[in-house]
């Protein structure tokens, strides 16, 4: 912006220099000098607030609604407690008879929503990114935290998680605090692939590998079975291929990341 005014001035001191004296002419030049040193400590000054009112609308974005926890809050709430979140839809496992399966998250944790109330028709209006206040219960299944028995209220506001490289973590205890969240694994390299129900149609069962330890990882067939390409390139992966991976850190027994994206390397 600055450069636009100080050329558009410039054009207008070429043009005051017609049919100007030499005096008239150094007179002309000072003074757009001037104006042209003031349009641009105007527009730094207006992109310096620019940013403090983006800087403010994303915090006032972050903020947590009155009697809603932090994710600090809820990580530290006791099992079968009440927990009010808020938290923004990262993906849409299934829905099944007015009930539905998401995996959310904030700026600062995940929140795995098991069989939410909820019509198909707000299902179908809950895409990445919307953000909802849920009302639930705190449980756990094998080892997998979650919201159950929730209601919940769309809200304004949209955030969509980029994946957290976590493969420093594997196979440390600190790897569970990012439970649920979007997170990735570079250059692991395949073991095995299985079938649940030993066929293909249903989950897909991966092991992968990363400096001689072994973890297990699942394309959850509820989550993302039904796209065909990716699909059949997680079914199609071959011993001794080393992939990059991202994927929602499910816990069963254990860290069992569902996955969402494979990059043959």
């Amino acid at each position: 912006m600055k450069k636009t005014l100080a050329v558009v001035l410039t054009m207008g001191l070429a043009l005051a220099f017609v049919g100007c004296g030499k005096q008239e002419v150094t007179e002309v030049a000072e003074t757009a000098t001037e104006a042209v040193s003031a349009v641009e400590e105007a527009a730094t000054v207006a992109e310096s607030v620019a940013a403090e009112v983006t800087e403010v609308a994303e915090t006032a974005d972050d903020a947590k609604s009155e009697g809603v926890m932090t994710y600090a809050e809820y990580a530290a709430a006791e099992l079968d407690s009440e927990v009010v979140v808020e938290t923004y839809v990262q993906a849409k496992q299934s829905w099944w008879e007015d009930k539905a399966t998401f995996y959310t998250q904030d700026q600062d944790g995940a929140y795995f929503i098991y069989e939410m109330a909820c019509s198909q028709e707000d299902y179908d209006k809950l895409v990445p990114g919307t953000k909802i206040k849920v009302t639930g219960v705190k449980s756990e299944w094998s080892g997998e935290v979650e919201i159950v028995d929730a209601t919940y209220e769309i809200e304004d506001g949209n955030f969509v998680a980029t994946a957290k490289d976590a493969t420093d973590l594997l196979g440390k205890d600190e790897l569970i605090d990012l439970q649920n969240q979007l997170v990735s694994f570079s250059d692991m390299t395949v073991e095995a692939v299985a079938f649940k129900n030993e066929q293909p149609g249903d989950d897909i069962y991966v092991t992968l590998s990363k400096d001689g330890a072994n973890y297990e990882f699942c394309l959850e067939y509820y989550l993302n079975g039904s796209d065909e390409k990716f699909y059949n390139l997680v079914s199609g992966l071959e011993a001794g291929q080393t992939v990059d991976v991202e994927g929602f850190l499910y816990w069963y027994e254990g860290a069992n990341p569902h996955l969402t994206n494979v990059t043959v390397k």
